[in-house]
């Protein structure tokens, strides 16, 4: 079983008077678009969770600061964007003073994930970095793009070079990148450090409001969560939706088979009511609708809501034959796996690699095994077998225990089975049904020749409940 991986994302107030929300841990990331300065500060050591300490020290660049006793986490902010338009897009992380100070004292060090990862693969090192940066700074800048205070262009990462500064991101429309923000080991006792993000490039000076999609930021309730039955319980938090303070109530509604209509009504907990604790496994979509002090407006919802999907073991289906030598290819013996569930799966079988697609050619007649993963790491089957009804090209009939008999792989479990095999002239040679092991190529007690054989295959299966008789004719090969 994975550990459960969802981002739960914060509403972001923006404005220079006011600090936004801070989070230190990437599974709660707060979403962010170009729209404007995003003033802020990081306050604590840092969720150490967000990575592997067996494997944080050989991912990307976050091992290689030019001090060796910088701290990779700590007072952190992680941000999370999705790309609106394609192009350019860097971002200016300016240290702050604290309160009346006019010299700043944090140095700020930052890494960039994506396009399109999860915290779990962030955490278990299994993705680095594409653009970091752990270097001294002899400025108050860093970040990723040009360096608005020396011009200095971003290159890729060079311990002891002092560019605070990496290259710029092209992205594409839909993309999520996410960027973690992280003090320097100047401030040891978690006292708060001001900081602002400014996103900058192309992409951005062409229009701030379509460059990342603010639609993310407006989505209170967060990213769609993806779980494993069994995992620990999520919880909802509608605490920091567009209507801030000014929360009188919160109603949560519920779509447990993402159809579009509403199942329910659910009972929150916490202040307002405005906390929803979701159990395995109950998937859906969650909605949450508040009520303002004010009345104006009335009401805020998160309209797109959140879809929580728990996904179980895998289960096998079936295996369905769909060009075999029984029906039309008597050289390929080509299968469709199917499993019960709605997951992203992968297979192999008879111990080969895995692959996304369910559908394998040239598989041996006779027993085979498949084993089914669960992408979303939620379970992997012991192989199971399956059995693809076919008949050998030759068999030697030479007692040395390897093809001694010819027959159809698989009769056994075919219902009315009847095989008749002829010479090239016609004769019958032998009948074969369930209960025989197979023909010894002799008639009469004498041994037949090398030589092709040919034989009709008779059987009943079940189309839509009616039994419908199958025969196939070809042939196979006797060699000696």
């Amino acid at each position: 079983m994975r550990s459960l991986f969802y981002v739960v994302c914060f509403f972001l107030f923006l404005s220079i008077s006011s600090k936004a929300q801070n989070s230190a841990d990437c599974r709660t990331a707060i979403p962010v678009c170009a729209d404007a300065p995003i003033f802020s500060e990081a306050d604590g050591g840092g969720d150490i969770d967000d990575f592997d300490p067996d494997v944080v020290r050989q991912t990307g660049c976050l091992e290689k600061g030019s001090i060796s006793s910088a701290n990779i986490e700590n007072n952190t902010s992680w941000y999370v964007f999705r790309a609106g338009t394609g192009g350019q897009v860097g971002f200016d992380i300016e240290a702050l003073p604290v309160g009346g100070a006019t010299i700043t004292t944090a140095e700020w060090d930052f890494a960039v994930y994506g396009p399109d990862v999860d915290c779990g693969d962030i955490s278990s090192g299994a993705v680095e970095p594409i653009r970091c940066n752990y270097e001294v700074n002899d400025t108050g800048f860093t970040g990723v793009g040009v360096n608005p205070e020396s011009g200095q262009i971003g290159a890729p990462f060079l311990t002891g070079s002092q560019n605070t500064y990496d290259e710029w991101l092209e992205v594409q429309p839909g993309e999520i990148y996410y960027i973690l923000i992280n003090n320097f080991n100047t401030n040891f006792d978690g006292d708060p450090e001001p900081y602002s993000l400014t996103f900058t490039g192309s992409s951005v000076e062409a229009d701030q409001n379509t460059a990342l999609d603010c639609t993310l930021r407006d989505e209170f309730l967060g990213l769609d969560i993806v779980a494993c039955e069994g995992d620990p319980d999520i919880t909802l938090s509608a605490l920091n939706s567009p209507a801030g303070a000014d929360i009188a109530s919160v109603t949560w509604e519920v779509d447990y088979e993402n159809d579009g209509v509403i199942d329910g009504s659910l009972v929150g907990t916490g202040p307002f009511g405005a906390e929803l604790v979701v159990s395995s496994p109950t998937s859906g979509r969650y909605f949450a609708e508040i009520t303002t002090i004010s009345g104006t407006p009335p009401t805020v919802e998160d309209e797109g809501g959140i879809l929580i999907t728990f996904y179980g073991d895998p289960v096998l289906d079936r295996v369905e034959i769909l060009d075999t030598n029984l029906t039309i290819d008597p050289d390929k013996n080509n299968i469709e796996i199917f499993v019960e569930g709605d997951s992203s799966y992968e297979y192999a079988i008879n111990g080969g690699e895995f692959q996304d697609d369910p559908v394998f050619t040239d598989v041996p007649p006779g027993l085979n095994t498949v084993v089914i993963n669960d992408k979303n790491g939620c379970g992997i089957t012991e192989p199971i077998e399956f059995l693809i009804v076919a008949y050998p090209k030759f068999f030697t009939p030479n007692n040395d225990g390897f093809y001694d008999t010819w027959n159809i792989f698989g009769i056994e479990t075919l219902a009315n089975p009847r095989v008749y095999i002829f010479d090239r002239y016609g004769k019958l040679l032998k009948q074969l049904d369930e209960n025989n092991i197979g023909w010894d190529g002799t008639f009469n007690g004498k041994e037949m020749p090398s030589s092709d054989y040919w034989f009709r295959f008779e059987y009943d299966e079940d189309v839509a409940g009616t039994l419908v008789a199958k025969i196939r004719k070809t042939h196979f090969t006797l060699k000696r």
